[in-house]
């Protein structure tokens, strides 16, 4: 699967991002991230910060954290 979106369960800015990617009908694979940010280097590894959501787009080359930022790509670029 091209498409992965790090998220954290129960955390609402994941939810926007995956409303997103579920109503354009993008498929994609959900990487549950621990609650610690601590705990979070696979996070860290591919977008240097810990925070989530996080989507990579293997296929496009873009990485890119922040849910308004996803829902707009998801928007315009996927749907």
């Amino acid at each position: 699967m091209s498409i992965r979106l790090y998220a954290l369960d129960g955390c609402p800015w994941c939810e926007k991002a995956t409303d997103a990617l579920d109503d354009a009908g993008v498929e994609y694979e959900t990487e549950w991230v621990d609650a610690l940010h601590s705990d979070r280097n696979e996070v860290k590894r591919v977008s240097g910060q810990r925070g989530v959501p996080v989507l990579v787009d293997e296929e496009r080359g873009v990485t890119m954290s922040e849910s308004a930022n996803i829902v707009e790509y998801v928007e315009t670029s996927l749907a």
